[in-house]
């Protein structure tokens, strides 16, 4: 009975044993910081009889780099707009009518010489007309040589009484009547020479022909067009400006023209119109341009220096676009761990040039701002400041 007691004993002790060394650790410390960590608490549960220190530390969401406003020197520029014009364009037609096209010698495109043929026109009948004014020249002076024999006889015996004085008068008369007429029959004659020269239709200038009209076979009048030349091959641009903008150009100021394909042609300013479209208020700027830089009829863009200003830029990559506005990151003093907080300011945006990009308003000069990354952020993100050492450095 006593050996059963023992063991009874036994257990009951072991058992109590158990649950004083269960109670002890459910109660203990460190087993409470655990629970208070995993149910969300950041702050570990106070420790009495031995103090532990755990501190969960803020967290950035991006590493970026500083960059600041700069005070530039920024170019003032003016951007017109305009068309491409010819120099001047001459008209090639004919100076002689009722003739048909023989042949067309040129067409659109072709660089021609001054007085070179383009046209053709059928000659038979103007040459016929030159044959028959030289006949009627022929007998004009014959019949000249035939009145003035008669009044060198006249003059001849005029004071042997052997001829009346009025017939004497009359071979004077008839000798300065075939003069006048020998001198019509010439005239004439050069006129029937300028009709067939004017059957071959010749450049007035050297140039482009621009466009053409001349048909083979179509019978021509006086003053028909048949062809457009650019004279010199030179082109103009001629940009539109209102009264303001012109106060600010003068002639000899480069002009730089943005053309398709992203090509660039630099001219200069000839000469600006004195007058102001009474429609538009608007008034003709004159732009000398390379030849063959660019086809009449194109319609670009010019933009015009014309002086400096001092801005204030940061760079492209320090700008994000949300819901059609523009937002810098600025960025607060630093921490007690070097970390900082960015604060999202809007901005208004100017012109821009290279990789920078003018600010108007909305930011002051000392800020620091993001460099870039600021699609990744939002206001009052923390962040860390890191400098980035270039390559090759």
């Amino acid at each position: 009975m006593a050996n059963k007691l023992t063991k009874k004993n036994k257990f009951l002790i072991i058992s109590a044993l158990l649950v004083g060394v269960s109670v002890w650790f459910w109660q203990h410390p460190l087993h409470q910081a655990e629970l208070a960590e995993k149910r969300g608490n950041r702050q570990p549960a106070p420790v009495t009889s031995q103090p532990v220190a755990r501190t969960q530390a803020s967290k950035a969401a991006l590493s970026v780099e500083i960059t600041q406003p700069a005070l530039v020197q920024w170019p003032m520029t003016l951007v017109l707009n305009g068309s491409i014009y010819p120099w001047q364009e001459a008209l090639v037609s004919a100076e002689i009518a009722g003739l048909r096209i023989q042949q067309v010698l040129s067409d659109v495109g072709a660089q021609v010489s001054k007085g070179q043929p383009l046209v053709l026109l059928a000659d038979d009948t103007v040459k016929a007309d030159v044959q028959k004014q030289l006949a009627t020249v022929e007998k004009d002076k014959a019949a000249l040589a035939e009145a003035k024999s008669n009044a060198d006889r006249a003059r001849e015996i005029k004071d042997s009484g052997a001829l009346s004085a009025q017939k004497i008068n009359e071979y004077m008369i008839a000798e300065q009547t075939a003069k006048a007429n020998l001198a019509l029959s010439e005239a004439e004659l050069e006129n029937q020479k300028i009709r067939l020269r004017q059957t071959k239709v010749v450049a007035p200038d050297d140039g482009v022909i621009s466009s053409r009209s001349a048909n083979l076979g179509n019978v021509v009048s006086a003053g028909t067009e048949l062809f457009r030349l650019v004279r010199q091959g030179r082109i103009e641009w001629r940009g539109e400006v209102n009264a303001d903008q012109q106060m600010a150009l003068h002639a000899g100021q480069s002009v730089r023209l943005s053309l398709s394909g992203g090509k660039a042609v630099t001219g200069k300013v000839r000469l600006i119109s004195p007058t102001v479209d009474s429609n538009t208020r608007n008034a003709l700027v004159y732009v000398d341009i390379p030849k063959d830089s660019a086809k009449p009829g194109m319609y670009v863009q010019g933009q015009v220096d014309i002086g400096q200003q001092q801005a204030v830029a940061v760079p492209l990559s320090a700008v994000t676009y949300r819901d059609g506005f523009a937002y810098v990151f600025e960025l607060t003093a630093a921490d007690a761990q070097g970390l900082r907080k960015v604060i999202q300011r809007k901005v208004q945006t100017g012109r821009t040039r290279g990789e920078q990009v003018e600010l108007l308003a909305g930011l002051s000069a000392e800020a620091q701002l993001v460099l870039s990354g600021g699609a990744f952020l939002n206001d009052g993100d923390t962040v860390k400041v890191v400098v980035m050492t270039k390559r090759g450095a």
